[in-house]
């Protein structure tokens, strides 16, 4: 298995990303989990690299997880963007700061099928996005077209889980509050105390946010797990909206928990590769 989430690349972040405990990986191989220390900058062109070469050792590979970009970086590749440039990020999250929502407007402006792509409220994405517009001197989507290197030599079959949204939010909301009664907190103290920064890439996440700002005394335990709550099914929201786009997309209506549901993926599987 080859881990397509961004944050459980991560060491030491576990509760707050639902990482599966290696005592539950029933002798499988999990790559791409844990290889990285939160204070490393890790990208989507870093996953790239490392995913291509754990799927070279892996005769039937399964990708799982939920961050499309890191999947679309996989398939399709990326080009090399223009580096990071601390100085003009300082600007552009100076200019977020006084005027929210400015940073992807401009975006918008200047690249507007990233503006499209990438949600008014992910900061992260649109100051990379406008970073590269701006150092490159070209719109991030023209330059990410000019230097794709497409996957090869793999056929690809998508399987999406689309439970009843009203399902699905439950399930988030209860998901949500028990990592809280399941030692987050306690996670997050540890983290810090072996020498992280709460700056640390990681912390921006949903739930790691929250406990910071619990701990810092900005939130009370209610408001910080109610805020996880809404934050978590926004972002799942925004994860249907990226993955409804995909044509190649085979959707199963439930959890992939659901025997029905397990039974109905492995027999379309089945066939599928006989």
């Amino acid at each position: 298995m080859v881990n397509c989430d961004s944050l459980q690349v991560y060491r030491h972040f576990n509760v707050g990303t639902a990482k599966l405990p290696r005592s539950e990986w029933r002798g499988i191989p999990h790559h791409l989990i844990d290889i990285v220390n939160p204070d490393e900058l890790f990208t989507a062109g870093d996953y790239c690299q490392r995913g291509r070469e754990a799927l070279g050792r892996i005769d039937f590979p399964v990708v799982a997880g939920g961050t499309g970009f890191y999947l679309r970086a996989l398939i399709e590749g990326l080009s090399d963007g223009p580096p990071r440039d601390e100085n003009l990020r300082a600007a552009l999250a100076a200019r977020q700061l006084r005027r929210p929502g400015s940073l992807h407007r401009l975006l918008s402006r200047f690249d507007a099928p990233a503006g499209k792509r990438i949600h008014p409220n992910d900061v992260n994405k649109t100051t990379r996005a406008l970073e590269t517009v701006l150092l490159a001197r070209r719109p991030q989507t023209e330059l990410f077209q000019a230097g794709k290197d497409p996957l090869l030599g793999y056929r690809l079959i998508t399987i999406g889980l689309n439970p009843s949204r009203e399902d699905l939010y439950a399930k988030l909301n209860e998901r949500s509050a028990a990592m809280f009664s399941n030692g987050l907190l306690d996670e997050v103290r540890e983290i810090q105390q072996l020498g992280y920064p709460s700056s640390s890439k990681p912390f921006e996440a949903i739930a790691y946010k929250q406990s910071l700002q619990y701990l810092a005394g900005e939130l009370t335990l209610a408001e910080a797990i109610a805020d996880t709550q809404m934050e978590t099914r926004r972002y799942a929201k925004r994860q249907w909206t990226w993955f409804r786009k995909d044509a190649s997309v085979r959707w199963f209506h439930g959890f992939g928990t659901d025997p029905e549901i397990h039974a109905k993926v492995i027999e379309e599987l089945s066939e599928l590769i006989r």
